[in-house]
C-alpha cells in the first residue's frame, strides 16, 4: 500500500524524504503520479489538493493535512466521507507562530512604524517611551498557538487576555468567552492578535462592529486566515485613524491581487502567508504515526472535528 503526497513543487521531495527517515518502508508516490489508485491508503495534502479528487482512491483510510489549519478541507465537495481527516499540531508550527507574534507586537510596541517613517524623512525625534505594563494584548483563539504566543508576551510584562468560544481557566491570563466576551476583551486590547480557526462562526469576525469597540489608535495582528477579516471595514478603520496598524500574514484570496490596497496601506505591514511554515522533518513522525494508527484501527492524534470546524 502507498502514501500518496501532494503538496508545492518545492517542497514535495522535502516531505517524501522526511518520511522515509522516520519509516524507509513507506511507498511514497508524488501527485500526480499516483500509480493505481488501489494502492493508496494515506493521502497527505496542502490546500491547492481538490477533495474530489480523493474520492479517486478506494482504499484510501486517511487524510492528513500538512498544517494546523482546515478550513481548505471543509470547502465544498469536502473530503471523501468517512475518511478520517488529521491535522498537524506541530512543535515547529508553534513555535513559528509564537515568534511572529511577538515580532509583530513589539513592531507596535515600540513605535517601529513611527520611526521607520521618520528614517525614512531624516527626521531625528524620540518619541515618548511606551510602558509595557500599559500595553494591553488580547488573542482570539486560545488552544495550541494562543497559548503559546501568551507566554513570551507575559515574560516581557505584557497584561495578556484570551477569549475562547467556550469558558477557559489559565494561570496568568484573564480568559473571556462568548460575544459578550468577545466585545469587552476587543475594548481593552490595545493590540487585539487574531489566531482563530475560520469556521462559519468566525468567518468576518473582525468587522466594523468589532474593530469599533477597541480603544483608539489600537493595532491588529492577523495570523489565522484571511476570512476572519472584512477588508473593507478594517481599511476604513486604518485611513480614519481608528485603527493605528495592522500586521497581515494571511489574506483572501491568496496571493493577494496586485491591486489590493494593502500592498501600499502605510499602516499594514504584510508577510505572504509566511508567519508559520511546516517544516517536513519536524512533522513527519507525526504523519507516519498517524499512518500506523490508522493501519491498526486506533484513534488518531489531532482528528479534525468537522461539526466544530477544526
Amino acid at each position: 500500500m502507498a502514501v500518496l503526497l501532494s503538496t508545492k513543487a518545492t517542497t514535495m521531495q522535502a516531505w517524501r524524504d522526511a518520511l522515509l527517515a522516520v519509516d524507509p518502508s513507506l511507498e511514497i508516490r508524488l501527485f500526480p503520479d499516483a500509480g493505481d489508485p488501489a494502492d493508496i491508503e494515506a493521502a497527505v495534502v496542502w490546500t491547492s489538493h481538490d477533495m474530489a479528487e480523493l474520492r479517486r482512491y478506494p482504499k484510501l483510510r486517511l487524510i492528513v493535512s500538512m498544517g494546523a489549519g482546515v478550513d481548505h478541507l471543509l470547502r465544498p465537495p469536502g473530503p471523501p466521507p468517512g475518511i478520517p481527516v488529521a491535522r498537524l499540531v506541530d512543535r515547529m508550527l508553534t513555535t513559528q507562530m509564537g515568534e511572529w507574534v511577538l515580532l509583530n507586537v513589539l513592531r507596535f510596541h515600540r513605535q517601529d512604524p513611527d520611526y521607520r517613517a521618520q528614517q525614512r524623512d531624516k527626521v531625528w525625534l524620540e518619541l515618548d517611551a511606551p510602558v509595557t505594563a500599559q500595553r494591553r494584548i488580547g488573542i482570539m483563539g486560545f488552544g495550541e498557538l494562543g497559548t503559546h504566543a501568551a507566554g513570551p508576551l507575559r515574560t516581557l510584562g505584557f497584561p495578556v487576555m484570551g477569549w475562547t468560544r467556550r469558558p477557559r481557566d489559565v494561570p496568568g491570563v484573564e480568559t473571556f468567552h462568548g460575544e459578550d466576551g468577545l466585545h469587552a476583551m476587543a475594548a481593552r486590547s490595545d493590540i487585539l492578535v487574531c489566531l482563530l480557526p475560520l469556521t462559519s462562526a468566525t468567518r468576518g469576525i473582525v468587522s466594523a462592529s468589532l474593530l469599533a469597540r477597541l480603544p483608539g489608535g489600537a493595532f491588529l495582528i492577523n495570523g489565522a486566515r484571511g476570512g476572519h477579516v472584512v477588508d473593507a471595514d478594517l481599511l476604513a478603520a486604518l485611513d480614519s485613524g481608528h485603527v493605528a496598524g495592522a500586521a497581515l500574514d494571511v489574506f483572501e484570496p491568496e496571493p493577494l491581487p496586485a491591486d489590493h490596497r494593502y500592498w501600499s496601506h502605510p499602516k499594514v505591514v504584510m508577510t505572504p502567508h509566511a508567519a508559520s511554515i511546516t517544516i517536513p522533518s519536524s512533522a513527519a513522525p507525526q504523519v507516519v504515526e498517524n499512518l500506523q494508527r490508522a493501519r491498526a484501527s486506533r484513534p488518531l492524534l489531532n482528528l479534525v472535528d468537522f461539526s466544530a470546524g477544526y
